[in-house]
């Protein structure tokens, strides 16, 4: 099969966050499954969620309420839910959640889940921010929440494509993105949140370059609006498909709820590495002080 439909979800959060986590997870998760099931009817294959598409972006504050949130994959409710959705709807899901492991290790985590249902495996986010953003001590506040993914860069081989994920704050760095094309990605998502400012314009550069130098398709997806209380800044939304040549196949709007179906061509990944042969060409001899600066 060399033509794949993908579907992104990027979607405001409408409940406040004041409210208890089992309200905020109620409401997002039953608003993604329509629109899940809206991508299907659209006919999408492979269907990604925004990060931590089950709330708000809660770590615009450090509060321990939010651990409540957490959920064993792949035996917590939620993960098996969508492995019922994607059973029935014949689609692979790449669900973004907030983990726990054990009694109290926090992961921030994203399920993938095969068209027949199986849960194939997961992915942890790496790259951890704690940073300042917005007014009235709002932040990335993430090292928190969050421990760094120990599960190394996996590709997923799914019913319709070779599946990598690299979430949110990891697309800056390129080197687990070129591992991802090493293990054999036809296509990576970066489930994100992120807001207007200085992330923006590299939202819109980092990660077409990442699908040209490592001949694959990226689907970047973004929530969209304010959230309250925290108004940390404007999640912009613009979700994205881009070719292996860095071109844009389909992209979201800035404020709406959406679904964006862009097409995957996989011959076209071919063609561009045999034209290229950055493969053939890097030399990873030379690249051994990475591992130790």
């Amino acid at each position: 099969m060399d033509q794949v439909t993908i579907g992104l979800i990027q979607t405001h959060h409408d409940v406040d966050g004041g409210e208890p986590v089992e309200i905020h997870k109620k409401a997002a998760i039953d608003k993604h499954l329509a629109l899940v099931r809206e991508a299907k009817r659209r006919g999408a294959q492979i269907v990604s969620l925004q990060e931590i598409f089950y709330g708000p972006y809660f770590c615009a504050e450090q509060t321990p309420k939010w651990y409540d949130a957490a959920e064993e994959i792949p035996n917590g409710p939620t993960t098996k839910l969508f492995r019922e959705a994607a059973k029935e709807l014949g689609i692979v899901i790449v669900l973004p959640i907030y983990e726990r492991e054990g009694i109290a290790t926090y992961y921030n985590t994203a399920a993938v889940i095969d068209a027949d249902g199986t849960y194939l495996g997961k992915y942890r986010k790496h790259h951890i921010p704690h940073v300042q953003a917005g007014g009235g001590g709002c932040g990335f506040w993430e090292k928190y929440y969050f421990k760094p993914g120990n599960l190394g860069y996996p590709v997923f081989d799914t019913a319709f494509a070779k599946v990598g994920v690299y979430i949110c704050y990891d697309r800056h760095f390129p080197e687990g993105a070129r591992l991802l094309g090493l293990n054999g990605a036809e296509i990576v998502f970066n489930p994100s949140a992120t807001v207007s400012g200085t992330s923006e314009y590299l939202w819109k550069l980092e990660q077409p370059a990442h699908a040209v130098a490592n001949g694959y398709y990226v689907g970047a997806i973004n929530r969209v609006g304010f959230e309250s209380p925290w108004n940390m800044g404007e999640f912009y939304g613009q979700s994205y498909l881009a070719d292996p040549r860095g071109s844009i196949v389909a992209v979201g709007s800035r404020d709406q709820d959406e679904v964006v179906i862009g097409e995957m061509n996989k011959k076209l990944i071919r063609e561009v590495r045999e034209s290229w042969q950055f493969y053939r060409d890097r030399r990873p001899e030379t690249y051994l002080e990475l591992s130790k600066l």
